[in-house]
């Protein structure tokens, strides 16, 4: 993976990170007990928590957990259900019309998988979901990955690779993809 991708831990970028981390979770926390009703107020926060303004077509609903948050794009039109973390270092694009279902995962970044990296430094890849894809109840899309236009990801599903526009996939994916000695 290329330098621009990874964040070492022990430098000032990723302090700079950390202390990002620390506000956002501050305002996530306030986003997720605000009275399901006060909707003005859930508006403000979000965009607060992604550094833009949030189209008002966008709906997030509570409890709602991210990272970073200035990675976070939405288009117009975009539900995020209940209970759903979206982990944004390396970004994540939602298009138009996307349809998110509840305690679903978007995660952006990564650790290497040697043991003596994993502490050393996290990598970034984004994850694209396109307009009018659906992610079901508990799916996890991993980094890197692109939803296609119109696709559906049916419930617990784990998205390890890219899905083409208008297909369905089910499943879950966990099987043994590599081996490695150190």
């Amino acid at each position: 993976m290329p330098d621009q991708d990874r964040l070492h831990v022990r430098t000032a970028e990723f302090a700079r990170v950390a202390e990002r981390i620390e506000h956002v979770t501050t305002l996530t926390s306030r986003f997720n007990v605000l009275p399901f009703d006060d909707k003005a107020s859930r508006a403000t926060l979000l965009s607060e928590i992604v550094g833009k303004q949030v189209p008002d077509s966008v709906t997030v609903y509570p409890p709602f957990y991210t990272d970073h948050g200035l990675g976070i794009d939405f288009g117009e039109h975009v539900f995020v259900n209940q209970g759903c973390t979206f982990l944004d270092q390396g970004g994540i694009h939602l298009g138009n019309g996307v349809l998110i279902g509840p305690k679903t995962n978007l995660i952006s970044s990564d650790h290497p998988l040697s043991a003596s990296d994993r502490s050393e430094f996290i990598t970034r890849s984004p994850v694209t979901i396109e307009a009018n894809a659906w992610l079901g109840a508990a799916v996890t899309v991993l980094p890197g990955v692109t939803i296609g236009r119109g696709a559906v990801v049916g419930a617990g599903a784990v998205v390890a690779k890219d899905v083409p526009p208008n297909t369905l996939v089910t499943g879950p994916a966990a099987f043994a993809r590599k081996e490695w000695h150190e």
